[in-house]
């Protein structure tokens, strides 16, 4: 049989793991792993769902104008410059494969989130992982990494899983610095748990060689349905949609992200809920001799005193049916990221681990 020649860089990647959802042998489950909105969806992406079931028949419109055009009201953006797709992942997809290919390099940083090794391999360039410096993205380090190979630099901001963020200004000053033809794509799953933070839109418009990229999946709490979008340069944009499949969103991804983002009475109840448990978990969980960054997310990253520790925590919430997430796969083999749940999920955690350090002891 015919030898099939697999592209560069395809057998490099790794399979992406996702959160755990299930314990064997236990029902009454608590699942933090996969920084989910506690609340579900609101009931206008509810309703625009049950809605959704009327039109299976009808193929989606291929320029997702109305999508685009709600995002741009409720953000003052222009909608001639946003792409939508399935979740961020997708227009990141996108990203790569357009900008970048073999004999090409790549940066992100070391707890950078694990897509982007997956995107570098999957065009065929060349990774460069760049040392953060107390879990926070280091600008300083990335420009002195970049070479005239450098096209693309991804960073996440708030981080995932660090929860960490980088100000504006250093942002800015990174995006100014990186050498002619490289693109910075500013990574803003997590936006929305920032009051007051246009999730490098600024960036966007005061410059062209930026892409910022936003989801759904987080406090929208459509992470079943996969829709995400990007904004940047028009230019940029019309290089993206050459790639982009003319039906990749349904109808019904498309009419429950429009009544989503225009729900903004509901995502401000959630930032807000959001910020007062995540601080309570925070505090709670730091007198228990377990610190974190503060985050900007909706996760705690809690940092254990070894990799042992970090491990049998684990075990050990899994037994009282608290599901987190291990994160040595990000170069934190200490740490344990806790999505921020509701207040009897947060009481609920600090309570297990209160137990497991009360045992260990």
């Amino acid at each position: 049989m015919t030898k099939i020649e697999v592209q560069p860089g395809i057998m490099e990647i790794a399979l992406y793991q996702g959160g755990q959802s299930t314990v064997e042998g236990v029902s009454d489950i608590v699942k933090l792993s996969s920084n989910e909105n506690p609340y579900g969806a609101g009931d206008a992406a509810k309703e625009a769902y049950r809605k959704s079931g009327l039109n299976l028949h009808r193929y989606p419109n291929t320029d997702h104008a109305d999508l685009r055009n709600a995002i741009a009201e409720v953000h003052n953006l222009s909608a001639e410059q946003i792409i939508c797709g399935v979740g961020s992942d997708e227009i990141l997809h996108f990203i790569a494969q357009c900008f970048a290919g073999p004999g090409d390099e790549i940066i992100y940083t070391e707890h950078g989130f694990s897509m982007y090794p997956i995107l570098v391999h999957g065009c065929g360039a060349t990774p460069v992982v760049v040392p953060e410096r107390e879990r926070v993205v280091d600008v300083d380090a990335i420009l002195a990494a970049c070479t005239d190979k450098t096209k693309i630099v991804f960073i996440a901001n708030p981080g995932n899983p660090t929860g960490t963020m980088v100000g504006g200004n250093e942002v800015a000053r990174l995006a100014d610095g990186l050498p002619d033809g490289c693109l910075l794509v500013h990574d803003g799953a997590y936006t929305e748990f920032v009051e007051g933070y246009d999730g490098g839109a600024g960036l966007v418009d005061a410059r062209d060689n930026v892409i910022m990229t936003r989801t759904f999946s987080k406090i929208y709490g459509l992470g079943g349905l996969r829709v995400g979008w990007g904004y940047a340069p028009k230019e940029l944009i019309d290089v993206l949609n050459r790639v982009r499949g003319p039906f990749n969103l349904s109808n019904m991804q498309l009419s429950v992200a429009e009544a989503a983002v225009r729900d903004t009475a509901f995502v401000e109840r959630c930032r807000k809920d959001n910020a007062k448990m995540r601080a309570w978990l925070a505090e709670a969980l730091a007198e228990l001799g377990v610190p974190s960054d503060t985050s900007c997310a909706n996760f705690i990253l809690a940092r254990f005193a070894s990799e042992e520790e970090a491990s049998a925590c684990d075990e050990f919430l899994k037994k009282q049916g608290i599901i987190v997430r291990k994160v040595a796969g990000y170069g934190l083999p200490n740490c344990l990221r806790i999505t921020v749940g509701d207040e009897a999920g947060c009481r609920r955690v600090a309570h297990a681990v209160k137990s497991f350090k009360e045992q260990a002891a």
